[in-house]
């Protein structure tokens, strides 16, 4: 988990720049659905009560760490600021510096939807650049429904989105989603699967 290093400071949704290349499209959009059933008092006090953990990086621009799916869902929603925790001030650093500097402590994510890592200058730039990936809205759903433990850091998860990439047809995933989350559920809770974060099988 981070340390936030000062007090919590309000910015612009559509300012915030991502730490990595992909998201679940499917998971933003269950997000959207859920903000959406709030009215407007519920949402106040829902923004009071969440922030982005981002460090400050070259031009005062503000990286998200985690939450990436609420990110996009609250600007898709209409959202303006957001509150987020600053945990480094990594402004003074060059481009390139920046993104080594993130490598190293595992706080960026240069992953594209088909699992591939790529260079970490094709990192995107906003947060509506970022590229659908299927498997990892999969992983979301198999979360939320038992199959795992939430991380408590982030990008763990993509080691479950890999792994269902690996065991789940993309032709299953595409054309019959609900029996795709079930054979992935049954994945996660296998023996196979123990070395994962979060696993939530039974010992043979």
């Amino acid at each position: 988990m981070y340390r936030i290093e000062r007090q919590l400071e309000r910015v612009l949704v559509k300012d915030l720049r991502p730490t990595q290349m992909t998201i679940g499209f499917k998971e933003v959009q269950r997000k959207r659905e859920s903000w959406a059933k709030l009215n407007k008092k519920k949402r106040r006090a829902a923004m009071e009560e969440f922030f982005f953990p981002a460090v400050i990086g070259p031009r005062n621009a503000y990286f998200v760490l985690d939450r990436h799916h609420a990110a996009v869902a609250l600007i898709k929603e209409g959202a303006e600021d957001v509150q987020v925790g600053v945990v480094k001030d990594l402004s003074s650093l060059e481009e390139m510096e920046f993104w080594i500097y993130l490598d190293h402590l595992s706080w960026v994510h240069p992953y594209d939807q088909k699992g591939k890592r790529r260079s970490l200058k094709d990192m995107p730039s906003s947060l509506s650049d970022l590229r659908d990936d299927p498997y990892r809205s999969l992983a979301g759903d198999v979360r939320d429904l038992g199959g795992f433990a939430k991380a408590d850091a982030p990008f763990l998860e993509f080691l479950w989105t890999n792994y269902f990439r690996a065991n789940v047809g993309a032709d299953l995933v595409k054309s019959h989603y609900a029996k795709a989350v079930k054979r992935a559920l049954q994945l996660a809770h296998s023996s196979e699967a123990r070395y994962l974060p979060g696993w939530a099988g039974l010992e043979e």
